[in-house]
């Protein structure tokens, strides 16, 4: 039996987020992972010296994850993505610009006169916009009240799409994809130089050189809830003991780990959760056949193309990395082979002739992009403490309060490491 202070189940970047803040208090903490990479969907994959992220990726400058590993003293190489690209929209089969700017609103043939005034407006106010007075309403709900004109409204719906990776405005909560989007306009985001393994690699090291031990492989088959501790089972015998455990792991597979979780708060955050996939391409290509198409969003589909070697560092020898995306609706059904058609499709459409180009490629017919989002139908936000099982915390992209994505991965890891150190400086008090 090995003894902790904290278990934590699931390398990803809620876990590794949290090891860290325990380690720095000095807890004695490992970390668990059942597959032989640390990650999650933020692993890279390397493929004949190309780097490639599951799928597209992009760090928000001022979002919570940048904000939390600023705080743990990592710096994050990169390129701000959003700098000098004009963003192009595609509509009906057609590429058209994006306006961006008062000069480009005004020349822009994708918008009537009206519609120019509209989504200037429009524009300003998501600068100005005071998030946090929004109402709990859907993002339907906002967009009905505040934009009449039906492109303003393709091109907002496009940009939410675009920034939090969802395509359910009818369940969204419009709060956090304001945020997310008030966050791109300010700052923008960052592509990674090596990819998202970078953030892994430097979190892992970190945690590693102030004390956390970590195991891959190791598959966790059960965790028994005691008063004097918790009794963490693996699928190689192996039995750890901590008095404290998180489980960063997806709402399912920590119902399936967690003894007695059916009785929990556990369960009914597992009910609610809504998981959002993607359908991704990525490429590696000797070059870009259309330079002027760095970077497009579907007007009137859930599309998304960008290169991401526009602003991140992925080869050594000049092969351009690019990324395409289909947002998955959680309320349709999900037709892998059409998907894939469809974003070959968009590549014909921005890049003719990029087959012959082609080094190295990777399909995700089915990306899960997160576990859960803020939606209307979440009747409580999950975590950080299962208050059934004092000694049991959740975390992970699904465990977000108003974060989304990376932000909640990130977010959830803190707060689920501040509840611990919360309570135990409780108990010593009150003990004292």
């Amino acid at each position: 039996m090995f003894k902790y202070d904290v278990a934590i189940v699931g390398g990803g970047l809620a876990g590794l987020t949290a090891a860290n803040f325990l380690v720095r208090e000095g807890k004695k903490v490992v970390v668990l992972e059942k597959s032989n990479r640390l990650g999650g969907r933020a692993m890279t994959n390397e493929k004949n010296g190309v780097l490639m992220n599951l799928g597209p990726h992009g760090l928000y400058i001022s979002g919570d994850a940048m904000t939390i590993l600023t705080e743990l003293g990592l710096s994050i190489p990169g390129g701000n993505a959003s700098k000098s690209v004009q963003i192009h929209g595609i509509l009906n089969k057609s590429v058209q610009v994006i306006p961006t700017d008062f000069s480009s609103i005004m020349s822009s043939s994708l918008l009537s006169w009206k519609s120019k005034f509209a989504f200037g407006k429009l524009m300003l106010k998501l600068m100005k916009l005071n998030v946090d007075s929004i109402p709990e309403i859907t993002l339907t709900e906002w967009a009905d009240a505040e934009i009449s004109d039906p492109m303003v409204r393709h091109i907002f719906y496009s940009i939410c799409r675009l920034t939090t990776y969802t395509n359910a405005p009818t369940l969204q909560l419009a709060k956090p994809v304001l945020k997310q989007v008030q966050r791109s306009l300010k700052d923008g985001v960052l592509y990674v130089d090596g990819g998202w393994g970078t953030i892994v690699e430097k979190l892992k090291c970190q945690a590693i050189s102030a004390g956390v031990e970590i195991f891959t492989s190791k598959n966790v088959t059960s965790i028994e809830h005691h008063e004097n501790g918790q009794i963490i089972q693996c699928s190689d015998g192996k039995m750890f003991e901590a008095q404290e455990c998180i489980v960063a792991a997806p709402p399912k597979e920590a119902m399936k780990m967690i003894k007695g979780a059916e009785q929990t708060s556990l369960s009914l955050w597992n009910e609610q959760a809504i998981p959002v996939t993607a359908s991704c391409i990525d490429l590696g290509l000797k070059k870009l056949p259309n330079q002027q198409h760095q970077f497009a969003i579907g007007l009137d589909q859930s599309l998304f193309f960008t290169n991401q070697s526009r602003a991140a560092k992925l080869t050594h020898d000049g092969t351009v990395v690019v990324s395409l995306a289909k947002y998955n609706s959680p309320l349709e059904e999900i037709n892998a082979h059409a998907d894939k058609k469809q974003l070959e499709s968009l590549m014909d459409l921005l890049h003719p002739g990029w087959r012959k180009e082609v080094v190295v490629q990777q399909f995700l017919p089915k990306l899960t992009v997160s576990y859960d989002f803020p939606h209307i139908k979440r009747k409580v936000n999950p975590g950080p403490s299962i208050p059934e099982m004092r000694g049991i915390f959740i975390a992970g992209d699904w465990a977000g309060h108003e974060e989304v994505l990376a932000n909640a991965a990130v977010a959830s890891g803190k707060r689920a490491a501040q509840e611990i150190l919360k309570t135990n400086e409780m108990i010593i008090v009150k003990e004292g």
